[in-house]
């Protein structure tokens, strides 16, 4: 997020005299100067901004200084956003926070856009650490999101691939929630901190989420969600994308719970760390998902794998209605259609004639069992090994519905809150009904 300081007065330099309608403001009211007038005043303002950054040099300060006399003389001036993030660079090479924040929200002010800007000014602000400065981080987090949350695969760059798109979407959306969580926490908003630090979790396990849920859990006297909290921030990579948890001090927390539970003793602790780091190990995968059911002819006829790796074959639910809810741990829509479908799979609890399966398709699969551990959804979880392109399952979620002969009589891509959990069960009747 930090801008090449040489790079950015280069360019400054470089644009050269800007045209009239080149410029970013809107057009002046009948009261403003003529057209020609305007334009000169255009000129004048670019040979005196030519004329500041020879002045300043390659001095730091000098250039602080000479801009914001620049601003003072030309506030309206057309490349006045290029001169903000000139200056937000030149403060933090200063180490002026006061000066950096200042700028880069001018900047945000001129260009709403700017995401880059956005998470810089929520750095500082979360610095200042004051109500007012974290509620402007949590809105300028928030913004973000929700740019990023409503962004298409189409949208990415020509080189750039939908598996590297999704995977650089992830950890933008990972980063982006933990960093809303942790203000929310420090506005002591703890409701919405929780929400925020699990779905960062559930997209890509990461131990800074844990561990500040862990801090919540123990400020919340709940020593066992701390204690599962803090032993996750222990046995996770030390860093990623949302950044670096110290592990020596994750212990000492983990430690302290501990002994406190215990009587004083950590005895149980290793054990305890091992079987989580277990938990979260990757399943093993000798052959590739896609090929595990290849010479597989009818739905009926393939093969999963549970969670722990154990076969699970979809023979031995033949002569039922079978529900497929296939889902992603990076498909947010999936982690609001999942809790839909559980309430209609307790509907049918007892009935031996339903049965339900929420089928993973994710390509890494080792984000799955930490984002189950978290998201504790009570129907049977597999691995789809073939069973999504079988199924032409083009869109997550995408939910499949077979009847007793193993055909499909229900399905629907997408997800449309209002009307899945009535449309599901109509046609769990229909199906069970034999229509």
């Amino acid at each position: 997020m930090r801008l090449a300081f040489a790079v950015l007065c280069a360019a400054l330099v470089s644009f050269g005299p800007i045209a009239r309608g080149q410029s970013s403001n809107p057009p002046p009211p009948p009261t403003t100067p003529a057209p020609d007038a305007a334009a000169k005043n255009d000129v004048a303002a670019e040979m005196a901004l030519q004329k500041t950054l020879s002045a300043s040099g390659s001095d730091r300060a000098a250039l602080v200084r000479n801009l914001e006399q620049y601003l003072l003389q030309y506030p309206d001036a057309p490349r006045r956003a290029d001169v903000y993030r000139a200056l937000v660079e030149a403060c933090q090479q200063l180490q002026d926070d006061a000066c950096a924040l200042n700028y880069s929200e001018r900047l945000i002010a001129v260009q709403p856009d700017d995401s880059d800007m956005m998470l810089v000014a929520v750095g500082y602000l979360q610095r200042k650490d004051d109500e007012a400065s974290l509620t402007r981080a949590a809105g300028y987090i928030t913004r973000v999101l929700d740019r990023v949350e409503k962004s298409i695969p189409e949208q990415r760059p020509a080189r750039q691939s939908a598996v590297e798109w999704r995977e650089q979407q992830n950890n933008f959306l990972m980063v982006l929630y933990y960093l809303r969580g942790k203000v929310e926490d420090r506005q002591h908003d703890e409701g919405p901190a929780i929400k925020d630090l699990e779905t960062s979790y559930s997209i890509r396990a990461n131990g800074l989420a844990a561990e500040l849920l862990g801090e919540i859990a123990e400020r919340k006297n709940d020593p066992a969600k701390a204690i599962e909290e803090y032993t996750l921030a222990f046995v996770l990579p030390d860093s990623g994308p949302a950044g670096k948890v110290d592990h020596r001090e994750v212990r000492q927390k983990l430690g302290n719970v501990w002994r406190a539970v215990h009587g004083g003793s950590e005895q149980g602790l290793g054990e305890e760390i091992l079987t989580a780091y277990d938990r979260l190990a990757a399943p093993p995968a000798a052959v590739s998902a896609a090929s595990r059911n290849k010479d597989a002819k009818d739905t009926l006829a393939f093969v999963l794998r549970r969670l722990d790796g154990t076969p699970m074959s979809l023979s031995t639910v033949k002569g039922k209605v079978v529900v497929l809810s296939f889902w992603a741990t990076w498909c947010g829509p999936c982690a609001e259609l999942e809790p839909m479908l559980i309430q209609v799979a307790k509907t049918y609890e007892g009935n031996r004639d339903v049965a339900f399966f929420a089928v993973n398709s994710d390509e890494d699969e080792a984000q799955v069992p930490p984002f189950v551990q978290h998201v504790k959804w009570d129907i049977p979880i597999v691995y789809a090994d073939g069973l999504d392109e079988f199924l032409q399952v083009e869109s997550l979620p995408t939910v499949v519905v077979l009847d007793r002969d193993g055909k499909i009589v229900y399905r629907v891509g997408g997800l449309d809150l209002r009307q899945f959990s009535n449309s599901l069960n109509a046609a769990l009747q229909n199906a069970l009904a034999g229509h």
